[in-house]
């Protein structure tokens, strides 16, 4: 093995552990159920994505399943999720480097009721404005994919009709936090709907702008250790 190849290899080992403790933490986090929902990383050509049916905290370091942008697997035994068009989709068409799916409860109730969630909180900024909702379609599918593309038009994370949400990032910490945040405003509005009589004061487009613009420092920023190569374009628009 060369040095390079080496180095890769190490990279590609650190890729998955993240993404390994980022599925198990659906699950701690009540965002999934079971092996249900999935989590991938970008390290260059390569996606690292969890499998199909396998309970996460079964999941070893040879476990590893990469597959290249077109879904050609390029090692791992175990098949890769079967929502593996939508990851694909993402990251053909943005500067994506992590993926997370989950079926959280509140959001998925969300999907069920309206269009897109109300701007409800200053934290929508992150995602780039209030999430759409993508309509239904079978999982797994193509037009699931295209479906969510669209619903992702200058957004950062959707909702998934009665199936639940996606989110992306430049980090898997990232996207993950993106997911956590649309999981927490959905919550936060189908309490503040339920009220009888009242409705949800929501915030108006300039104040989500300034929102958004203030967020973009948000938290601390380190170099990607798992996307080495990865363009330094942000999230949020949709290459043309």
């Amino acid at each position: 093995m060369t040095e390079q190849q080496h180095g890769d290899s190490d990279v590609i080992r650190k890729a998955w552990a993240e993404l390994v403790d980022a599925a198990r933490r659906t699950v701690t986090d009540g965002l999934v159920v079971g092996t249900s929902g999935n989590v991938s990383v970008r390290v260059g050509g390569t996606v690292l994505v969890t499998p199909s049916g396998v309970p996460y905290d079964r999941l070893r370091p040879e476990d590893a399943v990469g597959v290249d942008l077109r879904g050609r697997q390029l090692f791992g035994d175990l098949s890769p999720t079967s929502e593996l068009p939508m990851h694909l989709t993402i990251y053909r068409e943005t500067s994506a480097a992590a993926v997370v799916h989950t079926h959280a409860v509140h959001a998925t109730a969300v999907s069920m009721l309206v269009p897109e969630l109300p701007a409800v909180h200053y934290m929508t900024g992150i995602l780039g404005g209030p999430p759409r909702v993508a309509p239904y379609a079978l999982y797994g599918t193509e037009e699931l994919a295209e479906n969510m593309l669209h619903a992702l038009r200058d957004r950062t994370g959707c909702l998934l009709q009665n199936h639940g949400t996606v989110t992306y990032g430049d980090t898997l910490s990232q996207a993950y936090d993106r997911t956590a945040q649309l999981e927490y405003m959905s919550r936060l509005w189908l309490a503040a709907a339920a009220v009888p009589g009242r409705a949800p004061a929501l915030l108006s487009p300039s104040q989500l702008r300034e929102a958004e613009d203030r967020l973009k420092g948000y938290g601390q920023h380190r170099s990607d250790p798992v996307t080495p190569g990865t363009p330094p374009t942000g999230p949020g628009a949709l290459r043309p």
